[in-house]
């Protein structure tokens, strides 16, 4: 495939229109960056299975329209919804635009603020990355204060919109935890409307010596929506992320973990549920660079693939010479539900260093007949017994997650999509 790239006279029309702000000559820098790049294609290896054409098509018809960008006041009802089922605190960003609880109550040891109002600018340079910075109208940067504990949940409540023409957002969350600090988080991903939509993410986070995190992604976006997201996470020493992604709907979506640990002692415990149906790409890209030793990092990941949908996971640990006690584990088990699901599964190491503890594996099945005729012989019907046990195979996933402020939301959602799944006649 050769470049695939964007308009550039009306690339850079949207991006002069922004606000000026402190973001202005850092959008111009992303914009040159991502203008010589365009978007990754199928030609490099980390995408071969990914394309975006679908993608730069919407973004495209999006640009050609004037880059219209949708009132927060249009997806209010969906955020209702949400803030009904989860009782924690949420700060709203809506059609890309931060529009609520900035102020969080009683939140002592913890500062927010816009990235416009602290004069910070995003790095992390990466062509969606750039995009994403060419195109941000405003950041937030959320920062835990050394030593203090927050054992209520921080929720991160994206909400997009497109109902009548093709819409594009750009969100950046930085998140700074200072020494021997502890918090939580919840991000989730939801939209509305009968339009193309492409969201396009991307969430720092930044632990100190002694610092922990519990985070819980949740993607549960409408079935005609995109969504690219990539996650940044630098642990220092003794530093803890137990980090869950749930991906549950969208129509094509990316998600790019990387992992970088700085610190020895460091902990990092990653989970992540894909649950995928008819017209459904769900592609989990983990990268954990293990810089020195001794540390310990593990990947789980389950997938759930029913109709004609395809999903890609790759999971890379790298031990990089001198990280001597490293541990790292991984591994990836599918369910699929159909003949006509696709999983691509790519489990990696790399290894420079001596004294190491790793290792890999992944696993492709479908449903044991033999279990599925015991439940039935006890009384289930089909799809009763498929249900059941399609719920064992991720509840793992979804009974480790680590914050359980929103586990019976979880659940039942996993259960909805679960139901959609087997109840297909096409499964």
């Amino acid at each position: 495939m050769s470049v695939l790239a964007l308009p550039d006279k009306a690339l850079r029309t949207a991006v002069r229109e922004l606000p000026e702000n402190a973001l202005a000559a850092n959008r111009q820098a992303a914009l040159a960056r991502f203008l010589e790049r365009g978007f990754p294609t199928t030609r490099l290896e980390d995408w071969k299975y990914t394309d975006l054409t679908s993608i730069a098509d919407i973004s495209q018809r999006w640009l050609e329209s004037g880059a219209p960008t949708a009132t927060a006041a249009s997806v209010s009802g969906r955020v209702e919804e949400i803030r009904a089922v989860v009782g924690i605190d949420w700060i709203v960003i809506g059609n890309g635009a931060i529009v609520d609880g900035t102020h969080i109550a009683g939140s002592e040891g913890l500062s927010i603020a816009t990235f416009s109002e602290l004069k910070h600018a995003p790095g992390y340079e990466h062509p969606l990355a750039d995009l994403n910075a060419a195109l941000l109208p405003d950041g937030l940067h959320i920062h835990v204060h050394a030593h203090s504990h927050h054992d209520r949940p921080l929720g991160l409540l994206f909400v997009d919109g497109a109902d009548s023409q093709p819409g594009v957002t750009q969100t950046r969350v930085f998140i700074e935890l200072d020494e021997g600090s502890q918090a939580q988080f919840v991000e989730y991903h939801a939209s509305i409307g009968e339009a193309d939509h492409y969201a396009n993410s991307v969430v720092e986070l930044s632990l100190a010596k002694g610092a922990s995190a519990d985070y819980v992604r949740i993607q549960a976006r409408d079935g005609g929506h995109t969504q690219t997201h990539r996650t940044a996470i630098s642990l220092q020493a003794s530093s803890t992320i137990r980090y869950s992604g749930f991906d549950l709907g969208g129509r094509l979506v990316r998600n790019d973990l990387d992992i970088d640990i700085g610190g020895k002692e460091a902990t990092v415990l990653v989970g992540g549920l894909y649950i995928a149906g008819d017209g459904q790409h769900i592609d989990n890209h983990v990268r954990i660079d293990h810089r020195v030793g001794p540390a310990r990092s593990e990947q789980e990941f389950r997938g759930i693939l029913g109709g004609r949908c395809r999903c890609v996971w790759n999971g890379k640990a790298i031990v990089q010479p001198g990280a001597d006690g490293t541990d790292a584990e991984q591994s990836n088990h599918n369910l699929l539900l159909s003949e006509r699901a696709e999983i691509d599964a790519k489990p990696e190491l790399e290894i420079y260093a001596d004294e190491v503890k790793c290792s890999h594996g992944t696993t492709v099945g479908q449903i044991d007949d033999a279990a599925l005729f015991y439940l039935r012989s006890r009384g289930l019907d089909k799809q009763d017994a498929m249900r059941a046990l399609t719920r064992a195979f991720g509840a793992s996933i979804v009974s480790h997650s680590p914050i359980a402020a929103v586990a019976d939301h979880l659940t039942e959602i996993v259960e909805r999509r679960l139901t959609a799944l087997t109840e297909d006649s096409d499964a």
